[in-house]
């Protein structure tokens, strides 16, 4: 499909990596495919979109954050006023940009810019990253023009399974060809690898119960590399064998996944679906709070075989001994488990959204 019909284009999402990474697969397939289409993103200036859609070279306007209560407070009584100059602001983003499509990721940011583009007679495209959709994308699915699900299921109004928009160098990625350059760069050696994440903001539970066995991961032979989100690094102690390398934050998640033979991970819909994408194992340790979104995040992987999962609570440093361990150095399960995570994977999620977005601007 052609993007002749597209001009200027404005996403709004933002907050975690969840929302903002979608955003920019989106936002830079539309540019492989007509470098002269105006792609503006709408945030806050609070969330992680203020610092990675700049870095992406894409403009940034901000509209104020309007947290939804879910119980009686003071947040609730100011709601009324929040939510009218949070609509505002996205009406103006929508009038400076001439953006012919809205298309909202969920979240903060997706509620204002939803009813906006409602005011202004402007067609509205909602990508739903989760099995289980939010308020805001509850919200705008009543009235868009084109609904973008990652998972078969999802409860939402005429929705397309599209998969989740993945990073280009992510779902083009080649984990044998770039797996010598990733452990170089990571300063790993050629032993089994175990990826550590709990996503932008960290997972304490994850970073504490592996810091707490990371001398027995090494003295096993299995070497780490553990994402601990921002300001919660911590320095491992009785290292003598393979390395147990620890990141803030990672800038090259393809490289760190290229250079993984096993990943341990919460299961937000992001992370589900690039590591399926890319074949890669991965116990997954979904969040013990929120409307249990990720636990169903990962049912089709389980499923498949190509990953297992583990209740938050049961993860400590005697679980990655007993459990951790003995999986990260069985290379026959491994492989199973990746060709099974493969057969789920979907690379093309950002093509086939953008197809949405194409058609909203035509009027189809």
């Amino acid at each position: 499909m052609t993007t002749t019909a597209l001009r200027s284009v404005l996403l709004a999402g933002g907050g975690t990596a969840g929302h903002v990474s979608p955003l920019l697969a989106l936002a830079d397939c539309l540019r492989r495919r007509d470098p002269s289409i105006a792609v503006t993103a709408l945030g806050t200036a609070a969330g992680l979109e203020a610092r990675l859609v700049p870095e992406r070279g894409y403009p940034l306007l901000e509209v104020p954050k309007v947290p939804f209560p879910r119980r009686p407070s003071g947040d609730l009584l100011r709601l009324p006023g929040n939510l009218r100059r949070a609509i505002a602001a996205a009406e103006d983003a929508i009038a400076s940009t001439g953006a012919q499509v809205v298309v909202g990721f969920g979240g903060y940011v997706s509620s204002p810019a939803y009813l906006a583009a409602r005011r202004r007679g402007v067609p509205v495209v909602v990508h739903e990253q989760n099995a289980r959709p939010g308020l805001a994308n509850r919200l705008g699915a009543r009235f868009a023009h084109g609904v973008g699900v990652t998972f078969p299921g999802t409860a939402l109004r005429n929705a397309t399974v599209t998969g989740m928009p993945l990073r280009h160098e992510i779902a083009t990625l080649d984990r044998a060809l770039h797996r010598a350059e990733a452990r170089e760069r990571f300063g790993l050696t050629d032993a089994p690898t175990v990826l550590v994440t709990g996503g932008s903001l960290g997972a304490q539970r994850l970073n504490d119960a592996f810091g707490a066995a990371a001398a027995d991961l090494s003295a096993a032979g299995i070497q780490v590399l553990h994402v601990t989100g921002t300001g919660k690094s911590f320095t491992p102690t009785g290292i003598g064998g393979t390395p147990y390398v620890v990141l803030e934050y990672c800038d090259r998640m393809d490289l760190a996944y290229a250079a993984a033979d096993l990943v341990v991970a919460r299961s937000g819909a992001n992370t589900v679906c690039e590591l399926t994408a890319v074949g890669l194992p991965a116990v997954y340790v979904p969040l013990p709070i929120g409307n249990g979104e990720q636990r169903l995040n990962a049912r089709s992987v389980i499923a498949a075989g190509g990953g297992v999962l583990v209740e938050d609570a049961a993860v400590d440093a005697a679980w990655v001994r007993s459990t951790v361990v003995p999986l990260a150095g069985d290379r026959g399960r491994l492989d199973t488990m990746a060709a099974a995570a493969a057969s789920v994977g979907e690379r093309g999620g950002d093509e086939l959204l953008a197809d949405l977005v194409v058609a909203a601007a035509g009027g189809r």
